[in-house]
This record gives C-alpha cells, sequence and structure tokens, in this order.
C-alpha cells in the first residue's frame, strides 16, 4: 500500500510539458512636453495574456531592454531626435526607485502569475511602466522617441 502512495505522489509532483502560449501588448509611455524645470512623469501598461490546454497556476516574467538610443546600458537611456537626445528612465514603481530592465545590472523585472482553467479561458494580468524624464536637461526642440522591447519569460 505504500507503494503505490509514493508513486502516486510521484506521479502527481512529477514536471509535466503542457502547450502554452502567451501574448503582449503595451500602452506607449507618452510624456508630452518637456519643460526643463521639472521632471516629467508618464505611465504606460503592458498586458500579457496566456491560455493553455490544461488548468494551472501559471508564472510570468517581464523583462524591458535597455532601448535603442542607450548603448546597451540600463544607466542611459535616452529618446532621440536627429542628433539630439533627452534622458530617461523607466521604472518598477511609482517612487522612482527601481529601474525596470531585464534583472542585470542592479535592474529589476516584473512578475506575475494567473490561473488558466481547464477549458482553456486566458487568463490576463497587467503591470504599469512608471515614466520619468529628469529636470534640468536642455535638449533641442523636436519630437523624441525611443524603442524598447518587452520580453515575457513563461
Amino acid at each position: 500500500m505504500k507503494r503505490k502512495l509514493a508513486l502516486a505522489a510521484l506521479l502527481i509532483f512529477a514536471p509535466t510539458a503542457v502547450d502554452a502560449a502567451c501574448s503582449v501588448t503595451a500602452t506607449g509611455v507618452a510624456f508630452g512636453t518637456y519643460v526643463p524645470s521639472a521632471a516629467s512623469n508618464s505611465t504606460g501598461t503592458v498586458t500579457v495574456s496566456c491560455s493553455a490546454t490544461l488548468g494551472l497556476l501559471f508564472n510570468w516574467t517581464i523583462a524591458l531592454n535597455a532601448g535603442v538610443n542607450s548603448g546597451g546600458s540600463f544607466s542611459n537611456r535616452r529618446m532621440a531626435s536627429g542628433n539630439s537626445y533627452l534622458s530617461y528612465q523607466l521604472y518598477t514603481d511609482s517612487g522612482h526607485t527601481t529601474v525596470w530592465g531585464d534583472g542585470t545590472s542592479g535592474t529589476a523585472t516584473v512578475s506575475g502569475n494567473c490561473l488558466i482553467s481547464f477549458l482553456g479561458i486566458p487568463c490576463s494580468g497587467s503591470a504599469t511602466v512608471y515614466g520619468q524624464i529628469p529636470a534640468l536637461q536642455n535638449p533641442s526642440p523636436g519630437a523624441y522617441t525611443d524603442t524598447i522591447t518587452v520580453t515575457v519569460t513563461y
């Protein structure tokens, strides 16, 4: 009897491959017109939607890259307008203390989970991106942009 229970316990806790799929959508962090005398703050949202063929608690992690104008450095995120740059940063918190990145170089990622039903009904979760342009920059007039790649691991 004990052998059957041990085998049953092993089967219950054995890792299983599950067909799952996740998609991600994001709203841009639009700062509007920059006034150099004060920091400019804005928010965006990253939403993860997942579905699977089996019911399970599904974990996901959202990472952001440093952006196309940063030279690969999270501490040097910047938007470009021609040859002019405007520094900014993306954070995981409204207090602007934790840089949102890929978990390296002192940055953090954002994780979450949701329960996917046996019927394959998708679940979703979202995270707020807190953006800030520091005060006292003197950029040339123009429309400044950057492109951030969002990576979802599940």
